[in-house]
């Protein structure tokens, strides 16, 4: 049986079901390093300084090795330490400068790389917030922390450290191999053929390493997600006693992340012993070798000390690479990630010629719409509907009939399969989308609520509102007393989503933004679904508040809170069956009359309810 975690997993290889590229070549190193130069462009000067400082690192190696040649010469072919005495204190002299270089490198290549992820941290984050609803429905929590923000850091822990290291490993081969030439160039030959030896390993690794960063990188997703989901429900959590089903959960996460974890250390553990193996090899003949030479005359004590210094010097680097290979592919995968979220062309954008909406003079109308989320199942079928200006319209029926989905097309969270949505004539494709979001205000079932003050959240309607408008708004949401009743009123932090306050508190100040944000339109969804009767006759009043004189469009399960409205639709199956007001679908005895006498049975249990209801809200 198919282990349905691992399935989810590999299903999420396509991450943002992006086309992925060819992970090497041409599309991958040098086409995202010429990307990655664009963010460096800004901090030039200081780059060019940061490379530049990595070439005398680098020659500073072969300067250290090859002042070994005339000091041992002094020493041992001259016997005298006179002559050559000063060379200690230049090697000292050359390693302390050395030093200082690294340092300003590194402390130059981490300034660079602070504002380079700064920069594209920020261009992620105004991408984010212009990618399409369905992008959000489609990818989860955790895929979305990876991408938009441990991609970045990726890229700054492992490409400018790349850059930094490959550089100065650069000039320090380039410089050392001259110090093996110019020593002897037959010994060259063979150093040069055992390094080509070194370095085949690296090169037949490739497609496994990236394989495993993959892996790896995949699992983490989920790990952050799975993360991310138990924070959020934590009180489901408590109070369904899932702790050890989730910790179970859990431990196939980790399970799943320890095999690619393996096959890395696997890798590397023979790759790193071959490696050494080969630069031994490679020692104990240029050793035997260059002992030749000595006892020969060809070559002196000191030449073949400084020559076997510099093969060393130049061998060990070599023998690590395994690690740089491994931090190479992770840095070149989080590129590659990064620049496929800012290549995204979200679906939902505006037009060349797009009109501003100043408001709703006659109707918002649907003209013939049929919408799918996924191909070939379409949520609403042919639909034709006329809001006019001014008027309340509620949406009934059973659940998935496709009320929701009407909301969400209004404001454009998704366009329509097939039709068209106008308001006063103009296809709202046509319209930019900020004009036609401003316009419209959103009150839900479970509104959102930001981590900060109360006064925060209130003026996400209106940044821009007076403190007489802020208090109007809390007078007619009905939250005066609560807001009284806080010691730091206004400035109280209500936590993450909204936490720290009750259900019915949220809904009201929704409510009050809503207010502030003063649109001709609202769209109610389900806003007083989850309320017990007193929080939603105090809801309903703010509710009633923020209805006057607004198009409004109320979607409602508890039909009570909607006989007042100048038309009922009944949406069933992705159509409108039955339309009318309360007293004329009741007259018509259909689906919205069987509805509302399962929820009330009798006319006296009706009538007994709706009295309760304006009690408690008098009270």
């Amino acid at each position: 049986m198919r282990n349905p975690l691992v399935m989810a997993l590999r299903n999420g290889r396509a991450f943002l079901k992006l086309k992925k590229r060819k992970m090497f070549g041409a599309s991958t190193g040098f086409y995202l390093y010429g990307r990655l130069f664009r963010y460096v462009r800004p901090y030039l000067l200081k780059a060019i300084v940061a490379t530049i400082i990595t070439i005398p690192i680098g020659a500073l190696d072969a300067a250290v090795a090859f002042s070994l040649r005339p000091f041992l010469d002094g020493v041992l072919v001259k016997q005298s330490t006179h002559s050559v005495a000063y060379i200690p204190f230049i090697i000292v002299g050359f390693t302390c400068l050395q030093g200082i270089l690294t340092y300003f490198s590194l402390y130059l290549n981490g300034w660079i790389g602070c504002h380079m992820v700064n920069d594209i941290r920020g261009e992620l984050f105004q991408k984010l917030q212009t990618l399409d609803v369905g992008f959000f429905d489609e990818n989860s929590s955790g895929m979305i922390i990876q991408r938009f923000y441990s991609d970045p850091s990726t890229l700054q822990t492992n490409v400018l450290d790349n850059i930094k290291v490959l550089l100065t490993r650069f000039f320090s081969s380039i410089s050392l191999a001259c110090v093996l030439l110019f020593t002897s160039w037959k010994l060259a030959i063979v150093a040069i053929f055992v390094l080509l030896c070194i370095l085949l390993p690296s090169t037949r690794i490739k497609k496994l390493m990236r394989y495993i960063s993959v892996r790896l990188t995949e699992i983490g997703t989920e790990m952050i997600s799975f993360y991310n989901e138990t924070a959020l429900g934590i009180r489901v959590i408590y109070g369904y006693g899932l702790s050890e089903r989730r910790a179970k959960r859990f431990s196939v996460f980790q399970k799943e992340y320890i095999r690619p974890s393996m096959k890395y250390v696997k890798t590397q553990g023979w790759m790193t012993p071959s490696m050494h193996i080969i630069a031994s090899v490679g020692i104990a003949i240029i050793i035997w070798y260059g002992s030749h030479e000595v006892v020969k005359g060809q070559m002196t004590t000191g030449a073949f000390v400084s020559f076997l210094a510099a093969l060393i010097m130049l061998y060990n680097p070599v023998k690590n690479i395994g690690h740089t290979v491994m931090a190479t592919q992770q840095s070149l995968l989080a590129a590659g990630r990064v620049f496929d979220l800012l290549d995204i062309h979200p679906k939902i954008n505006d037009r060349p010629e797009a009109q501003e909406l100043r408001g709703i003079q006659d109707s918002i109308i649907f003209d013939h719409v049929t919408f799918e989320y996924s191909p070939g199942k379409p949520v609403l079928k042919d639909m034709s509907i006329r809001f006019k200006a001014g008027e309340t319209v509620a949406l009934v029926g059973d659940s998935g009939g496709g009320k929701s989905t009407i909301a969400s097309l209004i404001p454009r969270f998704y366009d329509v399969t097939t039709g068209a949505i106008r308001v006063d004539g103009v296809d709202i494709r046509d319209l930019t989308l900020k004009s036609l979001r401003e316009q419209i205000s959103l009150v839900t079932q479970d509104n959102f609520l930001f981590n900060g003050t109360l006064r925060d959240n209130l003026l996400v309607g209106n940044p821009d509102a007076t403190e007489a408008e802020i208090n109007d708004a809390i007078e007619r949401a009905y939250l005066r007393p609560f807001v009284d009743s806080l010691e730091a009123k206004l400035e109280t932090f209500i936590g993450e989503r909204g936490v720290l306050l009750s259900g019915g508190q949220r809904q009201r100040v929704a409510i009050a933004r809503a207010l502030l944000k003063n649109t001709p339109i609202v769209i109610l969804d389900e806003a007083t679904s989850a309320l017990d009767n007193q929080s939603e006759a105090i809801v309903q009043k703010a509710i009633e508040a923020l209805m006057e004189d607004r198009t409004v469009i109320v979607i409602a399960h508890r039909l009570s809170t909607i006989r007042n409205a100048d038309r009922i639709l009944v949406v069933s199956d992705g159509r409108i069956i039955e339309e009318g007001s309360h007293e004329d679908l009741l007259a018509q005895d259909g689906t919205y009359a069987m509805l509302y006498y399962t929820q009330f049975k009798t006319k006296k249990q009706q009538s007994a309810s709706l009295e309760a209801l304006n009690i408690t809200a008098s009270v």
